[in-house]
C-alpha cells in the first residue's frame, strides 16, 4: 500500500519536530519546510495533506494556501495562535479545510489529520480511481461523479475542494431534503457539532456557491431555507 505523505510547513522547529515524531510513529511519511516559499517548492502530487502555520515570516500561511489552491485540492490543516472567530474564517476562505489553535494536544492533531485524510481519500483524492459512467448524479446542468472529485457544469470542469465536493454530493444525492447546519456539519466533517461549527459550514457554502452559481447572491442550486438550513434548489432554471 502506498504510504501517506504529509507536508509540514512551520517555522517553529520544536513544533515541527513534535509533529514529525508523532505522525511518523503513526506510519506517515513526513516532508518538512521551515517557511512558505520552501513549502511551495516541496508541494507535489505525492502530498496527501498539508499542515500549515498561518503566522510565518516572509510569505504567510494564508498566502501559501491561496497559492496551493491554484494547483491542488490537497487538504490543508491550518495551525494558528489566534483564537478569534474572524481569523478562523479568513483561513477557511483562503482555502483551508480545518484549523487547530496553538497550543493543541497531539490527540487533537491526530484526530484532525485522520479525519481530513479519510475524507480526501474517499471523496476527493484517490489516486488511479476509475470513473465508470454509471457513477454520475445530475441536477440541472451539473453532473457529479460519485467515485472522485469530478464535477462538470455544462461542459466545464468545476474545481472543488474535497469539502465542497462532499457538500454538493450530499445535496445532489438528497435533492428534496433540507439539511440543517448541524446535520450538514456532522455529515460532511464527521465530527460532533459545536457552536462555532455553524460559521465553518456557512463559509464553505459561500465558497461553493461562488464556484457553481451564475449569481451567488441569487442561487439556483444551493438554496437557503430560512430557519431550517440548506437544500438543493427547485428545478426552475431553464
Amino acid at each position: 500500500m502506498e504510504q501517506t505523505e504529509i507536508l509540514i510547513i512551520e517555522d517553529d522547529a520544536d513544533i515541527r519536530e513534535g509533529i514529525r515524531i508523532l505522525l511518523s510513529s503513526e506510519g506517515y511519511r513526513i516532508t518538512e519546510a521551515s517557511n512558505g516559499m520552501e513549502g511551495l517548492k516541496l508541494l507535489s502530487d505525492d502530498i496527501d495533506l498539508v499542515i500549515l502555520d498561518i503566522m510565518m515570516p516572509g510569505i504567510s500561511g494564508l498566502r501559501v494556501c491561496e497559492e496551493i489552491r491554484k494547483i491542488s485540492y490537497v487538504p490543508v490543516l491550518f495551525l494558528t495562535a489566534k483564537a478569534q472567530e474572524s481569523d478562523k474564517l479568513i483561513g477557511l476562505m483562503a482555502g483551508g479545510d480545518d484549523y487547530l489553535i496553538k497550543p493543541f494536544s497531539y490527540a487533537e492533531l491526530l484526530g484532525r489529520v485522520t479525519s481530513l485524510l479519510r475524507r480526501y481519500q474517499v471523496y476527493g483524492g484517490m489516486k488511479g480511481v476509475s470513473s465508470p459512467s454509471n457513477e454520475w448524479v445530475e441536477y440541472l446542468d451539473i453532473r457529479l461523479n460519485k467515485s472522485n472529485n469530478e464535477v462538470i457544469k455544462k461542459d466545464a470542469d468545476l474545481e472543488l475542494t474535497d469539502i465542497e465536493y462532499k457538500i454538493l454530493r450530499l445535496l445532489m444525492e438528497n435533492p428534496k431534503k433540507i439539511f440543517s447546519i448541524q446535520n450538514l456539519y456532522e455529515s460532511v466533517w464527521e465530527e460532533p457539532f459545536i457552536y462555532s461549527s455553524g460559521n465553518t459550514v456557512m463559509v464553505h457554502i459561500r465558497k461553493l456557491r461562488l464556484k457553481i452559481e451564475d449569481n451567488p447572491d441569487n442561487p439556483d442550486y444551493i438554496q437557503t431555507v430560512w430557519g431550517k438550513g440548506y437544500r438543493l434548489g427547485n428545478e426552475t432554471k431553464k
